[in-house]
């Protein structure tokens, strides 16, 4: 697992990352103006659809204020940010890369939404949180990266309140192998993924049932389309975070998906009570 942990970390080390998107963000104003979640949603938001995907998929897992919130694979923030604005609800975020840790919190200290939101770097196969801690657990584009679903699976239920809600919006496995780089890894070394039946058989038997599940792909590729029809991204986008590579990256996922190589899962279950 080592190896494995170690390769995920390179890619995502983002070396100067925080430097870099404070030099971008000079261009929406001084440090000490407050920033809103929208305004970093080009940026921050590392998955397919960004900030509308987030948003439905919180709709999907049904959070309201208060809550208790963990997103696994938190990147620099984006989505637990507009979870904090838009639901009035606690969120906590964990990341295997430091930088993108680093960077999420230098990110919410712009929006002043620091009592709301935590980060800290940790491996999602190891929560460093106790039993039961959450009422809901998200997961956007992060489990390609996990060889043990398993043991992931089973992590999430393990940090969740019984009746609590899983909520994942993942890439997955769909005609053949894709092709490579791609943003969440440059070779097959670092990519671990998993067809749409085998993730359900992965997670159900650790403790869910599952409330929604629904094929995205099409949504996806009408996405991706839209993307190139509009050219170049705007500025600040997501080559701050991934380097200037990044825009290659996403247009290989963009031709896996329209060739039926990848497809998009989101699906939503509920934490089975431990004593049914």
């Amino acid at each position: 697992m080592t190896d494995e942990l170690d390769g995920v970390r390179d890619h995502y080390r983002a070396t100067g990352l925080t430097e870099r998107l404070r030099a971008v963000l000079a261009a929406l104003g001084p440090e000490d103006q407050l920033l809103t979640p929208q305004q970093l949603g080009t940026l921050d938001q590392f998955h397919t659809r960004g900030l509308a995907a987030t948003a439905e998929l919180a709709q999907l897992a049904d959070i309201i204020a208060g809550m208790s919130v963990l997103d696994v694979g938190s990147g620099v923030g984006g989505p637990a940010r507009f979870l904090a604005a838009t639901y009035d609800c606690r969120v906590t975020g964990v990341d295997l890369s430091e930088p993108f840790v680093d960077a999420a919190r230098y990110l919410t200290e712009r929006t002043g939404q620091g009592e709301r939101l935590s980060f800290q770097t940790a491996n999602a196969l190891e929560l460093p949180f106790d039993d039961g801690c959450f009422d809901i657990v998200l997961l956007q584009h992060v489990a390609m990266n996990i060889f043990d679903r398993g043991r992931l699976y089973r992590e999430i239920r393990r940090v969740l309140k019984s009746g609590g809600r899983f909520a994942t919006f993942d890439v997955v496995l769909g005609g053949g192998q894709p092709d490579y780089p791609l943003p969440w890894a440059r070779t097959p070394a670092t990519s671990f993924l998993m067809t749409i039946d085998a993730t359900r058989e992965a997670i159900e038997p650790v403790g869910f049932r599952m409330l929604a599940w629904q094929d995205d792909t099409e949504a996806a590729k009408a996405w991706f389309a839209q993307l190139r029809a509009s050219g170049p991204p705007p500025s600040p986008n997501l080559g701050v975070v991934m380097g200037p590579d990044f825009a290659e990256l996403a247009a290989n996922l963009g031709r896996n998906l329209m060739e039926g190589r990848l497809g998009i899962l989101t699906a939503v279950f509920e934490a089975a009570s431990t004593n049914s």
